[in-house]
């Protein structure tokens, strides 16, 4: 099998730095970034020096002007002429780095189970940000099919990952009748981190997998959607049984509103 060429953002720490590792070690070359020089040194010396002659490394803010972001992503496909796996795991995706047609080329996405997991005092901004992304994604892959270009949408559940929970919880306007809704869920989420079943390897190893279409993906169609984590698929279940509950229980009055 050739080589493929994975463009990954956000490789600094979690999926992202696990997922350029395995696919190093596939014998894959990887383009990594982060925001920083100095997240980036980190990151090469995370590699196994023997699988460093196929990783190069980018510094990418994607919060940068399309016209930084465009150069960075002439610049990254200058490397080695070609792009094949682009992943968006840092909040924005660089289509225009693949080649359109010709060699089947993939897409990426890493959403969240958030998205399916709602009812969550305090991760509303989290949650709605990554069903935006879901909903963006679903027609995306609509849209590049045309080309030959696979779209991947990982919808993760909780994983052990660096930081996850790290951020500062947002008290900068609080609202005294929320004082108490507020205390539990800033002390929910402190007691996640360290203790999440997720392990982030076994969950990029599969990743790898399905891109290259061996292991547990060998035989198998491309997903489209893939959830991770037991978690996930339980919560992503309930969502669906409650959707499908309303349907039934209210369907004369959703098909009840055609014309006569």
């Amino acid at each position: 099998m050739s080589s493929r060429v994975w463009f990954i953002t956000g490789t600094s720490s979690g999926f992202g730095l696990r997922l350029a590792q395995s696919a190093l070690k596939r014998g894959d070359r990887v383009i990594a970034t982060a925001r920083s020089l100095e997240k980036l040194q980190d990151v090469v010396s995370c590699i196994d020096p023997a699988l460093r002659d196929n990783l190069r490394t980018l510094q990418l803010d994607v919060t940068d002007t399309e016209a930084v972001l465009k150069a960075k992503a002439d610049e990254a496909y200058a490397i080695w002429g070609q792009i094949d796996v682009l992943v968006n795991n840092a909040g924005i995706g660089l289509p225009s780095l693949l080649e359109e047609g010709g060699k089947e080329a993939s897409i990426l996405v890493v959403g969240s189970r958030s998205a399916w997991k709602t009812e969550i005092p305090g991760i509303g901004p989290y949650s709605a940000s990554k069903a935006a992304i879901h909903s963006l994604t679903e027609t995306l892959a609509t849209e590049v099919a045309p080309f030959n270009i696979r779209v991947l949408l990982i919808a993760p559940g909780s994983f052990r990952t660096e930081g996850i929970y790290g951020q500062l919880y947002h008290t900068s306007n609080p609202i005294a009748a929320n004082n108490a809704l507020r205390e539990a869920s800033m002390s929910k989420f402190k007691s996640v981190a360290g203790t999440e079943k997720g392990d982030p390897e076994k969950a990029m190893e599969a990743v790898v997998d399905i891109v290259r279409g061996e292991g547990i993906a060998a035989g198998r169609p491309w997903p489209g959607l893939l959830i991770l984590g037991e978690d996930a698929e339980r919560d992503v279940r309930d969502k669906c049984n409650k959707v499908l509950k309303a349907l039934d229980e209210w369907k004369d009055v959703t098909c009840g509103v055609n014309f006569d």
